[in-house]
């Protein structure tokens, strides 16, 4: 049996890709271990998986002035010995590593030990710790055609994301049942992300009234984000966090509202849903939704409206337009090559286990 050893935390889309490449790996014999963060919001994911998983020490690597960078990178060197030492345990035949600071000690380790080792770079442009791995890899798969400037031309591999099989085997007459929503008119699905997205989710109770007259709304507004005043609107429905019945909520949606995150925009490609994307600001990130959401708009896959330029009027006329043309985002979104990303991952994880 082949060992896999799959690392990568500190957000849920470092973690939602290895998920989805967990029936495969199963299907294909291989015994599966995690490298996280001790307390990273991976461990509960993949724990809640079914999956052994073990901690190292972890620390973030800035760019920018700040106390802890005189401790990260002790916590960093500790993280390395720890992950040496579980390399020579499980002894895997392979790594694939999904990004994060808490990979950068894992992938070194594989080196070491000349365990061949994959990365999955999300973003547009990679992120640091992605930035430190690369040379220690053999291929680098991506979402982006854009991305593949920024990589060595002999370890680029345009991949697109793992996309979660469950998520397209979504009801519709299950999402409506879930939702207690009529099917008799469009349905607009509103993600904030994970955490939950203040602007985004002011920006539409704004001018829900107005929505509501065309549309019904299922509005997933993130943990603490319920309005209670809306509670019983008719045609309106919210959670904070939604996990199964996901699948069924995008199967009847016909249109969505939704964050930039790499992993979330590909789910919203795969599922070939009209949608229009609020990136993040540049302001509150290091501007790779804004990068992100203008790769899907020059491809003709989403309407862009940039955080800043968000007002009542304006995210308005962004939903009702990319209603009407919603035939014609399918249309294009059905020509995108990018429909298979785990395959081609699982392709690669055999060619270099020697499986």
């Amino acid at each position: 049996m082949k060992t896999i050893i799959l690392t990568g935390g500190g957000t849920a889309g470092h973690v939602t890709p290895n998920l989805a490449l967990l029936p495969s790996l199963k299907e294909a014999g291989y015994d599966v271990h995690y490298i996280g963060s001790y307390n990273g919001i991976e461990r509960k994911l993949i724990e809640n998986a079914g999956i052994p998983y073990e901690g190292i020490s972890s620390g973030k690597l800035r760019r920018y002035f700040d106390l802890k960078n005189f401790t990260d990178p002790l916590r960093v060197v500790k993280g390395y010995f720890e992950a040496c030492k579980l390399m020579k345990k499980h002894k895997p035949d392979v790594v694939f590593s999904k990004g994060g600071f808490v990979a950068v000690p894992v992938v070194l380790a594989a080196k070491r030990y000349k365990v061949p080792t994959i990365i999955h770079e999300s973003d547009m442009t990679p992120g640091l710790a992605n930035k430190l791995c690369i040379p220690s890899a053999k291929k680098v798969c991506c979402n982006f055609p854009e991305t593949l400037k920024y990589l060595p031309s002999d370890k680029a591999v345009l991949s697109g994301s793992p996309i979660r099989a469950e998520l397209l085997t979504g009801d519709r007459l299950s999402g409506l049942q879930y939702t207690n929503l009529s099917a008799a008119k469009p349905i607009i699905l509103v993600i904030g992300g994970s955490l939950g997205s203040v602007k985004v989710n002011t920006a539409i109770r704004s001018i829900l009234p107005k929505l509501l007259e065309k549309f019904q709304v299922i509005h997933i507004c993130g943990k603490g984000h319920i309005d209670e005043s809306l509670i019983g609107t008719a045609g309106y429905v919210q959670y904070e966090y939604v996990d199964s019945p996901l699948k069924h909520l995008f199967a009847a949606a016909n249109i969505i509202v939704s964050r930039a995150g790499a992993n979330s925009i590909c789910e919203i490609l795969a599922l070939r849903k009209p949608n229009v994307l609020i990136p993040l600001s540049a302001a509150a990130s290091r501007g790779d939704q804004i990068l992100n959401a203008n790769s899907f708009k020059k491809q003709g896959y989403s309407t862009v409206l940039e955080e800043e330029a968000v007002a009542d009027e304006t995210l308005y006329d962004a939903i009702t337009e990319t209603y009407e043309n919603r035939h014609a985002f399918i249309e294009t979104m059905e020509k995108s090559q990018l429909n298979n990303a785990v395959d081609t991952i699982m392709q690669l994880i055999n060619q270099y286990a020697g499986n």
